[in-house]
């Protein structure tokens, strides 16, 4: 009886130090010290969609490069300093956009309930809602609660960002170290059917994929064709290709097929149908009622990755810089 009560003292005080995997986040978190706060942020978030309709793509990405890096801490919208190279200097992100969208959000809100409302719950209730712009309805829950991190580092997000060249093997380590399993990794692949890819993250696909100036014959070839019309050099680093050829605005299910037709944009992407179980999921996902639900709820378990809450972290007042 002694040892049951001391280990569930123990699981008590390490929830209260705010270090459980998404205990502490609840629904509507902010309805005393903040009750405006999510109607803020979301007709912020909507007015700026309005205006730039890459926008859904660019937040929900910076959304997973957040969690994914010491969790959902707003850890990637801190500025390098002078003895620190942050995460949003890592070469992973520094195709990252959207950081002024966040900052005029938090403006909006701090105006209103000031040191209330933290930047990881702003990142994770801006990419929501973004998304669901084109929808006029809510497509995920975001449970909220989250508080920011003091520490961000460049190194970090090398080490912890899944990178497009990754094999099934490499994309399966890194999401379950995150608590993620397959069933998340292809779920939350079909991101993919918004945004854009640069020609440096998968033109080895189309040139030089072994060494041997040789395309990967896991390509479709007449994909590979359109590519190289774009992306016309492996020194290309400044041109764009649509993630989802023709629809790259427009959040739907047609990454699957896409992917089926192997036309998966990145090696990263064409990795999930090198093995039976995520091929399944995929072929599952292709109906977009099917692909809506399970992404919902992936997206409420990546939200949940290494939260802080209670009186962990720190709710930030500009969310590029710590408090002094």
């Amino acid at each position: 009886m002694k040892i049951t009560f001391f280990l569930v003292a123990c699981v008590v005080h390490l929830c209260f130090l705010g270090v459980c995997q998404g205990g502490s986040l609840r629904k509507e978190f902010y309805r005393h010290s903040c009750p405006q706060a999510e109607d803020i942020i979301n007709n912020k978030t909507q007015q700026h969609v309005s205006a730039n309709p890459n926008l859904p793509a660019k937040l929900l990405r910076m959304h997973f490069h957040d969690c994914f890096v010491r969790g959902c801490d707003g850890s990637v919208l801190l500025n390098s300093t002078a003895n620190n190279t942050a995460e949003k200097d890592a070469i992973p992100n520094l195709t990252l956009s959207g950081f002024d969208v966040i900052d005029d959000i938090k403006a909006a809100v701090e105006a209103t309930c000031p040191q209330t409302v933290s930047c990881a719950d702003i990142v994770a209730l801006a990419a929501r809602d973004a998304v669901s712009v084109q929808f006029n309805k809510t497509m995920w829950e975001v449970l909220t609660g989250r508080r920011d991190g003091t520490v961000s580092n460049s190194s970090e997000a090398l080490a912890n960002i899944p990178r497009p060249t990754f094999n099934f093997t490499q994309l399966k380590q890194s999401f379950a170290s995150k608590d993620l399993n397959v069933h998340d990794l292809v779920v939350l692949s079909g991101a993919h059917t918004i945004g854009i890819g640069h020609c440096s993250s998968f033109s080895n696909r189309l040139y030089n994929f072994t060494g041997k100036g040789d395309q990967d014959p896991s390509l479709n070839t007449t994909y590979a064709a359109f590519l190289k019309t774009k992306c016309q050099s492996l020194s290309d680093t400044t041109t764009t290709v649509e993630m989802d050829p023709g629809s790259s605005t427009n959040f739907d299910s047609d990454y699957y097929p896409n992917l089926l037709q192997k036309k998966g944009l990145f090696q990263s992407d064409a990795a999930l149908l090198t093995k039976d179980e995520s091929t399944d999921i995929a072929k599952e996902l292709v109906k977009q009622n099917k692909f809506f639900t399970e992404f919902a709820q992936s997206m409420k378990r990546m939200g949940a990755i290494q939260v802080l809450t209670g009186s962990a972290g720190e709710i930030r007042i500009k969310c590029s810089v710590v408090n002094s």
